[in-house]
């Protein structure tokens, strides 16, 4: 016999049985999601704007047009100075974009997004933007990954906070491979 097979042999012999996962009774404090939700963003440096609605996040970007930004906006209701463009290449000079979110979570400040369009958008805007329904809000990731559903060749992702990493010394940089900021609104 081999040693490798020798090893393999030895190692089948001290194999555990498999066992069934434990079954986790999660208690969900609904009490104040959208605070909770408030609160875990602010720790992975998120902003969340919880008053005004849709209104108040197309002043805002009216706001960014008149400083010469790059909008675009994949949120109904809410218009941008670019259109989607027909590949992502052209999605290089985007400054902010808006997307809209399915749910957050309000235990780490998660958001839900179902990326219908262009799967980079999220990743290659300088800053982004997610609008999601205060009522859109769960406690907890057991929660969440109950509420998500993909179908074949779509793309969906959990995005908490903008970009960052502390790779280097340990030192936190936000914004060092994706989007330098993200704001957060609620309608």
């Amino acid at each position: 016999m081999s040693n490798k097979n020798s090893i393999l042999s030895e190692l089948s012999k001290s194999a555990l049985d498999n066992h069934a996962m434990p079954d986790i009774d999660v208690v969900a404090n609904n009490d104040d999601l959208v605070g909770q939700f408030s609160a875990s963003l602010k720790t992975v440096a998120g902003t969340l704007h919880s008053e005004g609605g849709l209104v108040l996040l197309q002043q805002a970007v009216d706001d960014l047009i008149t400083q010469n930004m790059q909008v675009i906006s994949l949120m109904e209701g809410i218009k941008g100075n670019r259109q989607v463009p027909a590949t992502a290449h052209d999605l290089a000079d985007i400054d902010y974009a808006v997307i809209p979110g399915d749910f957050g979570v309000a235990e780490n400040g998660a958001i839900w997004v179902n990326q219908p369009s262009h799967r980079v958008t999220p990743f290659i805007c300088e800053n982004l933007i997610l609008a999601i329904s205060k009522d859109n809000i769960v406690a907890n990731m057991h929660q969440a990954v109950k509420q998500v559903s993909l179908q074949q060749g779509e793309l969906g992702l959990f995005i908490s906070g903008p970009s960052k990493t502390a790779d280097i010394e340990q030192a936190l940089v936000v914004g060092a491979h994706g989007a330098c900021s993200l704001n957060v609104y609620l309608y």
